[in-house]
């Protein structure tokens, strides 16, 4: 079991290196333990065909598009992408973002979704290779911990849970339950014998990746007593041949961009999100570090590719990237193998692939769910303070109710930007000082800004009114107009009542900011000189 999975990450966000990285030939990048990466990807592989099926579903296309979307994802991405042994195909969170427009695409015409899809798709690509150009990874480095938590803990649920109706366990949408009760105690049995040899074999043996002995024996299991479960053969029809290259068969004009913009920008950044997140895992687990900008320049050319051929877009896959990891894969040749081989089972084993026991696969996704999931975030709850709880508490609330892991992370974010401006807000502090009768000095320390200027004012003993008032500023600064606009109210409050007012040691910054939009003249606004300090 994979343990620790996150930890602060926001340095590695950055490092994604200035060199195009277009396509790599590394000998030490695709051949390391090839016989650990061939079998952590053949594994890998019988994961990915029941998800492709399954997110084929969710976009509402069919499952070839999803399957062909794995294959293609896989092995361009294991030639231009950033990352070695990450696993690139179609994604719950990406197709989700697909529904409308395939809907849309639907409404103007019977097979037309999939070509407003597919046009989506290459647009998609071409975002994503500008966001790597323009290093978005660098924008993307203030993503909180907590909040990187709460993502993968979120993800980790939303895999069980997706488990549940091939268990018979969906009570909120029965409807999607697709076992029949007689077929529960032989789906049950094969999905604890799943389990089972997935974590005791390793205790003796770690030649072979027990997933794949798992679904070898549970199968030939499954076949020779004749066991009545579903299958993979129940999910649809696997594809029988090999992708077609060709262009979206839609119109190119300006009607046909404005309908698939908002999908492709949508999908651009949410999918690129998810990869650089599944990079700071992976990173993480194997103490290594990855170039992103060059991964989001990959992942756009991944995607071009994929929906030239028929496939979907889509980005890394967090749990079949750990997968991968986790049984050894360590290089490029892992990822070529997961997509090669999941080409070859569909098309020249596919009567065999289609009696894999939906139980095996469920157990097998359910080992994916544990890795997964932060585990160190859980155990040391009492120690990590309440606002970072709360914040990953929030971002695994709102992605596990929405189902949608854009919804999630920016949930977290304005959380955490919210608790951390609070915090920031009360650090900011006015000293009183009497120094005569008439003459009172205020020393303000600390950062004023919109959510700080109500204790600021607060600060100021407006209701007195000595003939002088000094402000020193010395030890603060000013970050935007509320700011400005908070000791320009203080200033005015104090003269309205007859005091004489200066403003001390206000910093250069601050006091170019007050000069283009403050009033106050003793603060130095509209032309007004500002005092130097005693």
């Amino acid at each position: 079991m994979v343990s620790q999975l996150v930890r602060a990450t926001q340095t590695s966000l950055i490092g994604s290196g200035s060199r195009c990285s277009c396509m790599t030939f590394s000998l030490k990048e695709w051949w390391g333990k090839p016989h650990r990466d061939i079998l952590s990807g053949l594994v890998v592989a019988f994961a990915m065909i029941p998800e492709a099926i399954a997110f084929s579903g969710i976009a509402g296309v069919d499952p070839r598009v999803g399957l062909f979307g794995a294959f293609v994802l896989s092995v361009t991405l294991a030639i231009v992408g950033g990352r070695t042994a990450m696993i690139t195909s179609a994604t719950g969170s990406t197709a989700l973002l697909m529904t409308g427009l395939v809907q849309q695409g639907n409404g103007l015409g019977a097979g037309m979704g999939l070509q407003y899809l597919l046009a989506a798709g290459i647009l998609t690509g071409v975002l994503q290779i500008a966001w790597g150009y323009l290093r978005l990874a660098h924008q993307m480095r203030f993503v909180p911990q907590p909040v990187m938590a709460g993502f993968v803990n979120a993800l980790a649920i939303l895999i069980f849970l997706a488990q549940l109706p091939q268990l018979g366990l969906d009570f909120f949408h029965p409807e999607k339950v697709t076992v029949l009760a007689g077929q529960l105690p032989a789906v049950w049995g094969l999905m604890a014998l799943t389990l089972a040899i997935i974590y005791l074999l390793p205790r003796f043996t770690t030649v072979v990746p027990s997933a794949l002995v798992a679904i070898l024996i549970s199968t030939g299991l499954s076949i020779q007593l004749g066991l009545d479960v579903p299958t993979v053969a129940s999910l649809g029809t696997l594809p029988e041949g090999l992708p077609q290259l060709g262009l979206p068969q839609v119109p190119f004009n300006f009607e046909t961009l404005g309908m698939i913009l908002p999908t492709a920008l949508a999908i651009s950044l949410v999918g690129l999100m998810e990869t650089f997140l599944t990079q700071d895992i992976l990173d993480d687990i194997t103490d290594s570090s990855s170039q992103k900008n060059a991964e989001a320049r990959g992942q756009g050319i991944g995607n071009i590719v994929s929906s030239l051929f028929g496939g979907m877009a889509g980005c890394a896959l967090v749990g079949q990237s750990v997968m991968n990891v986790g049984y050894g894969g360590r290089t490029r040749l892992s990822t070529l193998t997961s997509g090669v081989s999941l080409l070859a089972m569909i098309l020249l084993a596919s009567q065999w692939v289609n009696q894999i026991p939906m139980a095996t696969l469920v157990g097998v996704m359910i080992m994916i769910a544990i890795n997964t999931a932060n585990w160190g975030s859980i155990s040391g709850i009492r120690r990590i303070p309440k606002s970072d709880t709360a914040v990953m508490l929030l971002t695994v609330v709102v992605t596990v109710l929405t189902h949608n892991l854009a919804v999630g992370l920016l949930a977290g974010v304005a959380l955490a930007g919210i608790l951390f401006s609070r915090k920031v807000a009360k650090v900011i502090e006015v000293r009183s000082e009497e120094l005569a009768p008439d003459h009172r000095l205020y020393r303000v320390r600390g950062q004023l800004f919109f959510v700080s200027s109500i204790y600021f004012r607060q600060g100021f003993e407006l209701h007195e009114h000595p003939a002088r008032v000094s402000i020193d500023m010395g030890e603060a600064h000013i970050w935007d107009q509320s700011g400005v606009t908070a000791l320009d109210q203080v200033i005015r409050r104090l003269k309205l009542g007859g005091s004489s007012v200066e403003v001390l040691n206000l910093n250069a910054e601050s006091t170019d900011l007050f000069a283009r939009i403050g009033v106050a003249e003793e603060a130095g606004g509209r032309g007004g000189a500002l005092a130097a300090g005693h």
